[in-house]
């Protein structure tokens, strides 16, 4: 077996901000909102809207595999694939499958090493949970969209309501931990700041295609620990507006965690 060494993480915060109204479904068991045919997910303890980690991991790595072409081709669970090397050599072709070293592959794959990336679920702020509270909004936390499917053929409208958590609020901070193993992880991180990006140009949640789910990254800051000096991190230059201002950056990041998560 192969050791593993954790020479250090990168963790990228940001606040998520919905541009358009944002629906990521929950189950809606005992959240009594009668009339609402697809409700968002709430905190069981507030009721507030949240971002599942899950969620925008999944997003992160889907939109990837298809920028990259990989093909996806494992079922995880019903009409949901993702790309899994099925081979040794794939996955260590050509430096290494950025997808699989980046976002894992399941446990069952044997060659495996760790995956890089963890993703936290994130809260709404706490100005946003204040906003919401004093806004008329349909639903506490949340608005409702009607939408109306109608049958091709016959032209019979069939109208159902969609929750919705309302543009403009902000939810942070989101939290993105990279783990340097190797030297290889400090040209990988790009790809995380790359499939940041493309979440941004695509959507979040469900029911993008007609409008929903469109977020952007901000006040993002990046700070990274050492495992020489694990308890005391160091920030990279200050905080970046945007996605694009980070990636940027890029260059200019390597080095810096080059010298200050050395992969030796």
């Amino acid at each position: 077996m192969t050791d593993i060494n954790l020479y250090g993480r990168v963790i990228i915060t940001a606040n998520i901000k919905a541009l358009t109204g944002l629906h990521i479904g929950g189950s809606g068991t005992g959240l009594e909102i009668g009339g609402v045919d697809k409700a968002v997910i709430r905190n069981s303890l507030t009721k507030q809207p949240y971002i599942p980690g899950s969620s925008l991991r999944g997003k992160m790595r889907s939109q990837t595999e298809k920028r990259l072409g990989k093909p996806q081709n494992n079922p995880i669970g019903q009409q949901v694939k993702i790309h899994t090397c099925k081979k040794q050599e794939e996955y260590k072709a050509n430096g290494g499958c950025v997808v699989c070293h980046v976002f894992g592959v399941p446990a069952e794959i044997g060659y495996s090493g760790p995956t890089r990336l963890v993703v936290r679920d994130v809260s709404l702020t706490k100005e946003s949970v204040e906003a919401l509270d004093s806004a008329n909004t349909e639903l506490r936390y949340a608005e409702i969209k009607t939408e109306v499917a109608i049958d091709r053929v016959t032209s019979a409208a069939t109208p159902r309501n969609l929750e919705r958590v309302p543009a403009g609020a902000v939810f942070g901070p989101a939290e993105l931990v990279f783990g340097i193993y190797e030297p290889a992880d400090y040209t990988r991180l790009k790809t995380v700041i790359e499939a940041m990006q493309l979440v941004e140009d695509d959507y979040l949640g469900g029911s993008g295609s007609r409008g929903s789910g469109k977020v952007r990254f901000e006040k993002i800051k990046v700070e990274a620990r050492g495992r020489m000096d694990y308890s005391n991190p160091k920030t990279f230059q200050s905080e970046f507006e945007s996605v694009q201002a980070l990636a940027d950056s890029f260059d200019e990041l390597k080095k810096w965690l080059e010298i200050n998560v050395p992969a030796e």
